[in-house]
């Protein structure tokens, strides 16, 4: 069965067979989507779970972010941290991949009405992006973190051309910076980023104010505040947990976990 699939640029319509989608959708808590792929009438469905909560019970699941407040991680910036996040984990499980994958196009096609192409941030948005663009049609690159050391030096891989209009897609936003250096490397190849959509933010207040100053808007399917009450729904944490990851997102560069009485 053939479906337009969306209408992206004001003079270009893409039409695909989605049936295969279709499946997946059925079972969809973002019925919106499902109802501007197909013309279905969805009002009547019932309400079901937020995708930021969906998302973020299948990340813990998996085991994409783990939590140890006793025994909290270090970042590479020296921070530490009661909470890892690697959503690379997420493509071994084609159900959540496919999840994710359906609503990172969802969150383009409602906030991004005119995109030329996909651009994935390396590494952990390489594959996530590439499926993206799959699915809406779109051409594909994909941005390093520094340039190649040989051959032609490529910071970006792909054909992008000046003037294109650009969506970056990330995995993980923490403070922004590295997410916001792949848009500065768009930028200097002429493309326009239009905005980002990542699977996951820890919103720290520094990451909004570095989106905000750089002039991109930020879409994210999952966040730290959906991610503690996933956790606490789903039993992995206590209700006395709760404050101290809050603490912690507030200063995390200073933060350090609290000592236990011993007996």
């Amino acid at each position: 069965m053939q479906y337009t699939l969306l209408k992206f640029r004001k003079s270009n319509l893409v039409t695909r067979d989605v049936t295969e989608l279709l499946e997946l959708f059925k079972n969809y808590e973002n019925t919106k989507f499902f109802s501007y792929l197909c013309g279905y009438n969805t009002n009547s469905i019932p309400k079901m779970k937020k995708v930021e909560r969906l998302l973020a019970e299948k990340l813990l699941k998996i085991s994409a972010i783990i939590l140890q407040l006793d025994n909290p991680f270090t970042w590479a910036s020296g921070w530490n941290s009661p909470i890892y996040t690697d959503n690379r984990k997420t493509l071994s499980y084609p159900d959540i991949r496919s999840f994710i994958k359906v609503e990172l196009c969802r969150s383009i096609m409602e906030t991004f009405k005119d995109v030329d192409v996909i651009a994935g941030v390396a590494t952990g948005a390489i594959a996530q992006g590439a499926l993206v663009a799959d699915v809406l049609g779109l051409p594909y690159v994909y941005v390093r973190s520094t340039p190649k050391d040989h051959g032609l030096e490529n910071l970006i891989e792909g054909n992008l051309k000046p003037g294109q209009k650009v969506v970056v897609i990330e995995d993980l936003v923490s403070t922004g910076k590295s997410s916001l250096k792949a848009v500065e490397a768009v930028r200097a190849a002429g493309g326009e980023v239009v905005g980002m959509v990542a699977l996951f933010t820890y919103g720290f207040p520094v990451a909004e104010e570095n989106f905000r100053k750089a002039g991109v808007k930020l879409v994210a399917l999952s966040n730290y505040n959906a991610m503690i009450e996933a956790a606490l729904a789903t039993h992995y944490i206590q209700e006395s947990d709760v404050e101290t990851l809050q603490e912690w997102r507030k200063d995390p560069a200073n933060w350090t976990p609290a000592l236990k009485d011993t007996i």
